[in-house]
């Protein structure tokens, strides 16, 4: 049996960097349309939480039996309460890649039924932002240098 949780955990990778997720980690890009715009879920970290204070996506440890995709829809559950049968997963992009520590989006559209909340003590808000918006907000520092690749990949899920 394999145990829940198992990713929990601060590793160094090969360039030195320390990063949470013992087997590296996910977090979800989820998009819905209002008309002809476009949002992106983010969350506002909680103040104890590393990186406190900033804006980023649900996401989190990915454990040793998951995919991507699985540890992604995992953690916005547990984070912002968001059902995975409510989510088309369209693609996935790689934020941060140290070789022996790798952080992936997966992106996936929100149906109607999808209502996001704060659902545990690691989230101060959470909020519908559109995609013009995001970088106006203090971001996470990698979902901010991630940011600039991240969006222009959007842009071809936007035309879909």
């Amino acid at each position: 049996m394999v145990a829940r949780s198992d990713g929990n955990g601060w590793v160094r990778c090969r360039c030195g960097h320390r990063h949470w997720g013992l087997h590296g980690a996910a977090g979800l890009v989820l998009l819905r349309r209002r008309g002809d715009v476009v949002d992106v879920l983010l969350q506002l970290r909680s103040s104890w939480t590393h990186q406190g204070g900033t804006w980023g996506v649900p996401g989190g440890a990915r454990d040793s039996h998951e995919d991507v995709v699985t540890a992604a829809l995992r953690e916005a559950e547990e984070e912002v309460g968001v059902d995975a049968g409510h989510v088309e997963v369209v693609g996935t992009t790689v934020g941060t890649d140290h070789g022996s520590w790798r952080y992936t989006y997966v992106i996936g559209w929100a149906d109607d039924a999808v209502r996001a909340h704060a659902r545990n003590d690691e989230s101060d808000e959470v909020r519908w932002v559109p995609l013009d918006e995001v970088e106006a907000l203090p971001l996470h520092p990698a979902l901010a240098v991630a940011w600039p690749d991240l969006r222009a990949r959007l842009a071809s899920v936007e035309a879909a």
